[in-house]
């Protein structure tokens, strides 16, 4: 057995590596460098735990998450590795007393935040210590056209230039080839070994639904297929996080919130009761789940459109890490786009900034407005080429594309009347008005109820024309004005729609189907397996108060899972389960199997 197999079995207890991770494992081994692109979930932590254990002196891993950083210890040491970190939130005992055991060789990982690497005394400490290896977690925060960008990232050129014999291992869980060509040349990795494995994430369901009532689109979401489970929400602003927030506490959801205008403790607190407590949301802005490992996050919800492809990935991506059915879901509408794209025009920056993001969000808004499947076309977003997956929405309930060119022309023919006839501009809601014929008290005002299109669209619903507006938008053939009031203006294309020279082709919903994911703790599950699984959450939920580290750290549900399915009576066959090395085994065996024996 190779030295790498060995310590994937018993120190981690997994019988065989996944995807590429043993061929990334010996480059770094054999002293190689690395730019690796896995998914969340798909084990890219072993790419470097391994071989810092394998290889001789100290792995340290460079990670932006000072907030998890002892988690990520816990964890290790869970499993018999020997770990430590160095930040701001230590004493000066404390970091003397880490700085002495890593000059000892007694440490297999050392995790350091990127920015103390201008701290000369940390240089200083790393040249008097043995590295085995240098991991650069979450790489993309060295993208400056990323949404996670760290400008302390850009700084870590320094490890190549200090220590050129030291193998470097660059990880994220999301890049586009643009963004990897960025990470490799900022981190001097061009000449790596670069490993891209699959995006794709089978076990997510991917849904994005019309947003009408989102905060009971939420609630229905939650109590008919998640009850019970742990999410997460995203919201735009704080003040929509704090209000969805309290909506749920107030529907009897457990539900905390988190963004950077909460207290440093208080979002400190919450994060920790969401990674300890089972079954709590957390909502939160974009501020939150870098670096969270979690594994039993069964779903993640968006309540505002996300700014970008990559960002909506990252973040769908850390429901089901465990590989267990989860579910992403977004409530989109017309007001998103309208929003997004003001935002965009008021940024600060150059014009090819604003360019840069117009073009994430018009990725994005493909991605909202397919008729083909989801997974398909993010997966495409990211270069890579599948089927339809038969799991999302469109799959399952495939929407209708429709001839909207004569709509459009109605739409498009009221804004060019008022602004050549009255220099007027206005926002969808108002224009949506004229054409549906709504008297209302402004649309008198203005006189609007003259105006040649008014009542000209009354065999459109009033939901469906913001439906019109909405994927115009997404089509370019409509823009935002830059007036910062949201009012339409037409674009280049809009002249080809109105001379009949473009045909406009929209997406029209498909009655919905049941299709909720089967509850991931009972899927496949006998009644008898499940009761066991039940018994045996109990005692982990006891062990990790205990212990005062999240559940995971003890066990997690797919290692349960498989002690429920096996019913296993003696040590040897608890130590052919996933997930259980020789330290688990040693630690929790005998209370493992007193539980089965008792269940």
């Amino acid at each position: 057995m190779s030295p790498a197999r060995a310590v994937l079995e018993r120190t981690f207890g997994y019988s065989t590596f996944r995807g590429q991770q043993a061929e990334i494992i010996q480059t770094i081994i054999d002293g190689g460098d690395a730019l690796v692109l896995m998914p969340t979930g798909g084990g890219k932590s072993l790419c470097y735990q391994i071989p810092a254990m394998v290889r001789e002196g100290t792995g340290v891993v460079i990670s932006p998450l000072i907030a998890l950083m002892q988690d990520q210890v816990d964890a290790l040491a869970a499993v018999g590795a020997r770990a430590a970190f160095l930040n701001s939130t230590q004493s000066t005992d404390e970091r003397q007393q880490v700085e002495a055991v890593f000059l000892a060789g007694e440490l297999d990982l050392l995790y350091l935040a990127p920015e103390r690497l201008r701290v000369p005394a940390t240089l200083d400490l790393l040249d008097r210590g043995t590295i085995a290896l240098f991991a650069i977690d979450e790489a993309h925060c060295v993208s400056q056209w990323g949404h996670d960008f760290r400008p302390d990232y850009l700084q870590l050129s320094v490890l190549h230039e200090r220590w050129p014999t030291v193998p470097r291992i660059a990880l994220t869980a999301t890049a586009t080839e643009a963004t990897r060509r960025e990470i490799a040349e900022r981190l001097d990795l061009v000449d790596a070994g670069q490993f891209v494995s699959s995006f794709d994430r089978p076990n997510i369901q991917y849904r994005i639904e019309a947003k009408s009532q989102p905060m009971q689109q939420l609630l229905s979401l939650i109590r008919t297929e998640h009850n019970g489970d742990a999410g997460i929400v995203y919201c735009l602003s704080r003040s929509s996080v704090e209000k969805a927030a309290e909506f749920l506490v107030e529907n009897g959801i457990p539900a905390l919130p988190y963004h950077a205008g909460l207290d440093a403790r208080v979002r400190a607190s919450n994060q920790n009761r969401f990674l300890r407590e089972d079954g709590m949301v957390m909502v939160a802005t974009i501020a939150f789940g870098m670096g969270i490992d979690k594994p039993d996050v069964r779903f993640v919800a968006h309540l505002d459109l996300p700014k970008s492809v990559e960002g909506y990935y990252q973040e769908t991506g850390r429901a089901g890490r465990d590989g267990l059915p989860a579910t992403a879901w977004l409530a989109y509408g017309l007001q998103d786009v309208v929003q997004q794209r003001r935002m965009i025009e008021q940024s600060e920056g150059t014009d090819a900034h604003r360019r840069n993001l117009g073009a994430h969000l018009d990725a994005m808004l493909g991605l909202c407005e397919t008729v083909h499947c989801r997974r398909s076309r993010l997966l495409a977003y990211f270069g890579e080429t599948s089927g339809p997956c038969g799991n999302c929405d469109t799959c399952l309930s495939p929407p209708e594309a429709w001839d909207g060119t004569i709509p459009a022309q109605k739409l498009l023919s009221t804004i060019v009347r008022l602004w050549r006839e009255r220099q007027q501009r206005f926002g969808a809601g108002h224009i949506i008005d004229i054409l549906i014929g709504k008297t209302t008290p402004r649309v008198s005002q203005q006189g609007h109820d003259s105006v040649a299109t008014f009542g000209i669209g009354q065999d459109v619903s009033e939901q469906e024309w913001r439906g019109v507006v909405r994927q115009l938008l997404a089509q370019d053939l409509l823009a935002i004005n830059r007036d910062g009031f949201g009012t339409l203006v037409i674009t280049e294309g809009s002249a080809r729609v109105l001379d009949g020279s473009h045909r406009v082709m929209l997406r029209r919903e498909a009655p919905k189907r049941s299709r909720a994911a089967k509850r991931a703790v009972a899927a496949e599950l006998p009644g008898e397996a499940l009761e066991l699984f039940e018994a045996l959450r109990e005692w982990r939920a006891g062990e990790a108060r205990e212990q005062n580290v999240p559940a995971y750290v003890v066990f997690g549900d797919a290692t349960l899972r498989g002690v429920a399915t096996i019913r296993p009576t003696t040590l040897e066959e608890l130590a052919e389960i996933s997930g259980i090395g020789e330290k688990k085994l040693e630690q929790y065996g005998e209370a493992l199997l007193a539980v089965v024996a008792s269940a």
